[in-house]
């Protein structure tokens, strides 16, 4: 694996969740692909021009506001790659929609 670049703002949280991960992203479907050449888990992993991210670990968490995402623990965190965050954010956030019923309007015109 090659040398991490921690983002600017890490406080050593980013790179405890990529060492954890052995820099590689920790997504195991959640994206919509199975990644099933790599038993289960995607390949990419973390080097120049592909970056791993630290988030929330639970799909729905993703969706947290970025103040809250960041005060959750090491242990609540995983690695991911942009591809997969971004389909697991919205695979996430398209289910929380499907989940919350349409708002009735309140007046007839």
């Amino acid at each position: 694996m090659t040398a991490r670049t921690a983002p600017l703002a890490d406080t050593g949280l980013w790179q405890a969740v990529v060492a954890a991960a052995a820099g590689r992203c920790q997504c195991r479907g959640t994206c919509g692909k199975t990644h099933k050449a790599d038993a289960g888990r995607c390949p990419r992993e973390h080097r120049p021009g592909a970056e791993l991210t630290a988030a929330p670990a639970e799909p729905a968490q993703l969706l947290l506001p970025a103040h809250q995402a960041a005060a959750l623990p090491k242990h609540a965190l995983a690695a991911w790659c942009a591809p997969c965050h971004d389909a697991s954010r919205t695979r996430a956030r398209r289910a929380a929609e499907a989940d919350t019923p349409p708002a009735q309007p309140t007046t007839l015109f």
